[in-house]
């Protein structure tokens, strides 16, 4: 029996998964790691150190025996979306790579925007022009470093630096394609009219491949460094939210899935491109032509609570959950804007800044680590305003990231988004989503669908909601919005000061 490798290249950590056919997960190993930020909105990463992680965890599968070289059969990829990696001509990458979550291009925002305007944006990009994908964040290093746009001769996404690594080529998907703004989402090809008008190069991007199809072979290098047989049959993958989606066996129209990783996402499944009109969610291409996701994004998911845990160096996640399990919905008036880093849905906007209110003499840390988790939950429930108003619909939830590891955050959305909420029963659907990717690309599987339905099983939980805490939440999620409303103009003012020098 064959063994399928999955390489899921996240924003904090990199984890490698190794399962056989029938789903059983054999070895995981993972590696952490944390985004730079010279300045207030920068972040940027060494692919590099992603590498490294990458040699590192495969070795360390490896050498505890849960798997054989050579019974692995093929290897697909996961990774964090939008984010710009620009190689020179011998493959080495000219400056660190600019992270999805970077806000540094307002002004080359501003420039794309004049530049094409909002009817030929909706028509061409059918995706708002926004800090942290790679389009703008290219042009942002045109303009402020030259002496590094001059070396570019190859641009990817982050995953697909792994990729290249293993064979040598630069190859990339249609989801992660879809999702650079540079990309046709409606044809599934690069917008020669988008390039053209900016003046950059298209021979600079790479050819493109559905999820599962093959792109090439470990090569003899990159076996010597990690570990595995020349000549493994490594398979393309896609973007985190359509590998997420595979790993929790979301493959059919009307399916649904919020993650909370270190950004958020509530994600549907669609059959076609849906362009919303102002241009507050995201469509990108699937797991093959013809399926396309639409999805609210926010900016600030797991991140607030990595975040505010991290001004507690003592945090017990366990203990936490259970004093987090006894307060009461709405955090005893606590309100938290998770803005840490702006926000995407349905804002638009990298200048916010994040906030608390209603904070008195009985709140505690318990109060206010609940209210994070609120505030992220209400956050992905305007996602879902946004998503049903386009016409999706959903009846359950698959929870992943995690989110999904917190009981008390599971029974949270289900009572806010007023929907049961499932779980998968292996904690890394994005590094499964992409071993089920190789098994198709490898022949075990007949296509996506075979997979999951062969792999991905449920835990027997399910939040279920409560209409009385729905209903309290209802009013708490007014309060949120309205507390946003009156108070956006100055967050902004807050923002801007806290980046002058």
């Amino acid at each position: 029996m064959g063994c399928f490798m999955g390489i899921d290249l996240g924003t904090s950590s990199l984890k490698t998964v190794v399962m056989d056919e029938s789903g059983t997960v054999l070895g995981m190993a993972s590696r952490a790691y944390q985004f730079r930020s010279p300045f207030q909105g920068y972040a940027e990463q060494d692919p590099i150190e992603w590498w490294q992680s990458c040699v590192e965890t495969i070795r360390q599968i490896l050498a505890e025996g849960c798997v054989k070289p050579e019974e692995i059969r093929g290897i697909s990829f996961s990774g964090q979306m939008h984010g710009l990696v620009s190689l020179d001509r011998d493959g080495h990458a000219v400056r660190p790579a600019i992270l999805h979550c970077d806000a540094r291009s307002g002004e080359q925002i501003r420039k794309i925007k004049s530049l094409f305007g909002e009817e030929k944006i909706r028509e061409l990009m059918m995706n708002a022009v926004y800090t942290g994908f790679l389009l703008p964040s290219l042009i942002w290093v045109w303009e402020k470093e030259p002496q590094c746009y001059e070396k570019i001769r190859h641009v990817c996404l982050p995953k697909d630096y792994l990729k290249f690594r293993f064979t040598g080529e630069v190859s990339s998907d249609y989801s992660d394609a879809s999702a650079t703004l540079a990309f046709d989402v409606q044809k599934g090809c690069w917008s020669r009219e988008i390039l053209d008008r900016l003046d950059i190069p298209q021979e600079w991007f790479p050819v493109c491949f559905g999820t599962s199809e093959v792109v090439g072979k470990v090569s003899a290098s990159a076996a010597r460094e990690t570990g595995l047989c020349e000549g493994t049959p490594v398979i393309a993958g896609g973007g985190d939210q359509v590998m997420q989606g595979i790993g929790n066996g979301i493959t059919q129209v009307g399916q649904a899935s919020a993650n909370i990783g270190t950004s958020g996402q509530l994600s549907f499944q669609a059959d076609r491109a849906i362009l919303n009109p102002d241009l507050s969610t995201n469509t990108f291409m699937g797991y093959r032509k013809n399926r396309w996701i639409t999805m609210g994004a926010i900016m600030n998911a797991g991140l607030c609570y990595k975040w505010f845990s991290g001004l507690f160096p003592d945090t017990d996640y366990h203990k936490m959950n259970e004093k987090i399990a006894k307060v009461a919905p709405g955090s005893g008036g606590v309100v938290f804007l998770p803005y840490l880093n702006g926000e995407r849905t349905p804002h638009l906007d990298p200048d916010l800044s994040g906030a608390f209110f209603g904070i008195n003499l009985q709140t505690g840390r318990e109060q206010l680590a609940r209210a994070v988790m609120e505030g992220v939950s209400f956050a992905l429930y305007q996602c879902m305003e946004v998503c049903t108003g386009l016409g999706l619909k959903a009846d359950s939830i698959i929870a992943s990231g995690g989110g999904a590891r917190s009981l008390p955050w599971l029974q949270m959305q289900a009572d806010i988004y007023d929907i049961p909420v499932k779980v998968a029963d292996t904690e890394e659907q994005a590094g499964l989503g992409a071993a089920i990717a190789a098994g198709v690309g490898a022949g075990a599987y007949a296509d996506i669908e075979e997979g999951c339905h062969t792999v991905v099983r449920y835990k027997d939980f399910v939040a279920v909601p409560d209409p009385g805490r729905h209903e309290i939440y209802m009013d708490y999620y007014q309060l949120y919005k309205d507390i946003f409303a009156s108070c956006r103009e100055n967050l902004h003012r807050a923002t801007l000061l806290g980046r002058k020098k």
